[in-house]
């Protein structure tokens, strides 16, 4: 311990002492580092969003859709895709009766995006009204804050209610309760007859902003009965019961939607696990070409540090000998020069990981979200470092500890 912790501050020494040559060797590694950590950041941004973004369907709730909610990676193509037939309501309440091992089921679109005025204010023309029937609440964990939810009797009749988001109600009636107001929504009036809980941001946007009608009312309403493709939420009654749950559903639907048993689905289920997945295989690319990339430039930093360490032996040829004359032995002078080596390395991967951090995290800043660590690629990082410097400052150290003694105090 004594050895290297002598061998470390001459080490320190000499970095201190060429400050410029340390600095240009170790910029090589730094933006290495860099690169890997600020990519590696920003996918963990994005991934977390992407599961806050999930967690918004309630527990053990999957997804029916014509569309897959992600396009990418898509081995059927999205000419095949786009040929599907669209999930009717017929289709989606057919399935309901069939199905039986689902705690609830609901059948929503998104009929509008504009604006909705009341009395008091009017809202700017960026509010969503989704369709839905009463078994979306529960598969999409939307819970009452005043009110009540919508009712089957709503559905049946085409009645024009709404729910609110917490701060489209706040927005629309400032003063008091939404609930027993009217609103107009694209020239209609609608009672308001429920609010639902606030669920914050995501992704920058407020997730509050919407409101709910009965799908039917919508689609009286806006039309599209014979080519709006509806989705369908269907909620598991537990863990145990999902696949099987899942498989019901698939199963019950292809023989509604006649398809038969050697075609694939006409339709995709999306699950929390499956989106997660599909996240991962489209950003594993990504990862894999900064990977290569980072490695070039890593690359390229070790023969620099490498080269930097050979000049450093060739000046440092007399104080070897010095070293050597009063008694050091061989592995000394190899764990000095290695030690040197390493700690360049380790200095330009702090600093890269700083940034990429910062550089990762200025997204989440901007778009309000949580900041992310990667502790795991944090840590790689600097092990990545300093076996650059044992690999690249093996040889100048192997050089240095195998001088001549008389011969080096003979160089000048």
């Amino acid at each position: 311990m004594a050895e290297l912790r002598e061998s470390f501050r001459s080490a320190l020494s000499s970095v201190a002492t060429h400050k410029l040559r340390t600095a240009l060797t170790l910029l090589g590694v730094l933006i290495g580092v860099f690169s890997i950590i600020v990519v590696m950041t920003t996918m963990r941004v994005m991934q977390s969003t992407v599961e806050a973004d999930l967690s918004r369907l309630g527990s053990h709730t999957f997804m029916i859709r014509k569309f897959p909610i992600i396009l990418f990676n898509r081995p059927e193509g999205f000419e095949k895709i786009l040929r599907r037939k669209i999930i009717t309501m017929q289709q989606g309440l057919r399935l309901q009766e069939k199905l039986t091992l689902a705690r609830s089921m609901g059948i929503e679109t998104v009929f509008w995006t504009g604006q909705m005025e009341t009395r008091y204010k009017r809202t700017a023309p960026d509010v969503r009204v989704f369709g839905e029937t009463p078994g979306s609440f529960p598969a999409r964990n939307w819970i009452l804050d005043q009110g009540r939810a919508l009712a089957d009797t709503d559905v049946a009749a085409e009645r024009h209610v709404c729910v609110l988001g917490s701060s489209l109600a706040k927005t629309l009636f400032p003063l008091g309760s939404a609930v027993g107001e009217r609103l107009k929504m694209d020239g209609i009036s609608y009672d308001v007859i429920g609010v639902l809980q606030t669920k914050g941001t995501a992704l920058g946007g407020d997730q509050d902003n919407f409101a709910i009608i009965p799908l039917t009312t919508g689609l009286n309403r806006f039309g599209g009965k014979a080519w709006r493709s509806l989705n369908l939420l269907i909620q598991a009654r537990d863990a145990a019961s999902f696949d099987a749950c899942v498989e019901e559903a698939r199963a019950a639907l292809r023989v509604i939607r006649k398809v038969l048993p050697t075609e694939e689905d006409t339709f995709d289920i999306a699950t929390n696990d499956s989106l997660i997945e599909q996240f991962n295989s489209f950003t594993k690319a990504v990862r894999i070409g900064v990977a290569v990339i980072s490695s070039i430039a890593l690359l390229a930093a070790g023969i620099g540090i490498m080269n930097i360490m050979l000049v450093s032996v060739t000046e440092r040829t007399r104080e070897i000998g010095i070293r050597r004359a009063v008694g050091a032995k061989k592995r000394n002078i190899l764990t000095q020069f290695i030690l040197e080596a390493i700690l360049i390395c380790e200095i330009g991967g702090v600093i890269g990981i700083g940034l990429g951090i910062l550089g990762g995290n200025t997204a989440a800043y901007f778009l309000k979200l949580e900041p992310v660590i990667p502790v795991d690629w944090v840590i790689l990082g600097l092990l990545i470092c300093s076996v650059v410097g044992v690999v690249f400052g093996t040889y100048p150290a192997w050089k240095a500890a195998n001088l001549d003694p008389i011969d080096s105090l003979r160089y000048e």
